[in-house]
């Protein structure tokens, strides 16, 4: 399975299961370990764990082989690890606390730590 189709098909996943605000990050050259984060709301630690598990199953299908899921039920955030896809499944609140999207598009900084300090 190609990069984009197990994007996409997560994605469709996701949206079709009732997955809020979902966010796709493009994080090639900014990681090594992935090429895409998707950043979903769920409406509650049950929604969470369908979101990934109904993604699990339907990459399965595929003939694709997810590497883990880490959080389960009582989880505010639920990991879905499929090698150049994450998925980040969390409630508004963690999602809101931890910033997931702000946090993977910060851009590099030009200013170095001594010219940081010297200001």
């Amino acid at each position: 399975m190609q990069v984009e189709d197990l994007l996409k098909t997560v994605q469709e996943v996701l949206d079709d299961r009732k997955g809020q605000n979902i966010v796709t990050l493009d994080v090639r050259g900014k990681t090594s370990f992935t090429d895409y984060m998707i950043v979903v709301t769920g409406t509650s630690d049950r929604h969470l764990k369908s979101l990934c598990d109904h993604a699990v199953e339907k990459v399965k299908e595929s003939g694709f082989k997810p590497l883990g899921i880490e959080g389960d039920l009582g989880s505010d955030w639920v990991l879905l690890d499929l090698g150049d896809v994450i998925v980040h499944a969390m409630t508004a609140q963690s999602r809101e606390y931890y910033q997931l999207e702000k946090l993977w598009s910060v851009e590099g900084s030009t200013q170095t730590e001594e010219e940081t300090i010297a200001d």
